[in-house]
């Protein structure tokens, strides 16, 4: 079953262009020998933070002075093929959409084959430190981001 932020996998897989690289641990895993159903949530989690790490993102929200951090407001993850101990991955992310305070980021993973073993999408939202509520995107920041839609 295709999920619906996905028109044609294949156009959209070839659409990421930034990837980190992860090897599955032996913890990682269940009774079943495959990849734990969490894990994956864990492994968007490390391609998020490196990909905001790459865009100077990171910095910024993880600075004293700095007034919004971002918040996870929703995540997904569609499983398409099992996954087991040591094998090597690749994890993909990509920036599908930004709104006034938000983004959409989609996932994927790839087996050494490149083949899709997992998909997924998430929305990101920017939020205040002082008051817990949503915040415009800066203008240098929304450049950034808007530059980086479906590279």
């Amino acid at each position: 079953m295709k999920p619906d932020y996905i028109k044609d996998l294949e156009t959209w897989k070839d659409e990421f262009q930034l990837f980190f690289p992860v090897s599955v641990r032996f913890s990682e895993t269940d009774a079943f020998g495959h990849l734990n159903n969490t894990v994956s949530f864990v492994y968007f989690e490390t391609a998020r933070i490196e990909f905001f790490k790459e865009t100077g993102l990171m910095q910024r929200w993880m600075s004293r002075t700095g007034e919004n951090i971002p918040v996870t407001a929703d995540l997904q993850c569609d499983y398409r093929k099992q996954i087991f101990f040591d094998e090597k991955l690749n994890i993909g992310v990509k920036v599908a959409k930004v709104g006034s305070s938000s983004l959409d980021l989609h996932y994927v993973i790839l087996n050494e084959n490149k083949e899709v073993c997992m998909t997924g999408r998430g929305s990101i939202v920017q939020v205040s430190k002082k008051t817990g509520k949503s915040s415009a995107w800066e203008t240098d920041i929304k450049n950034i981001l808007g530059n980086l839609v479906n590279l």
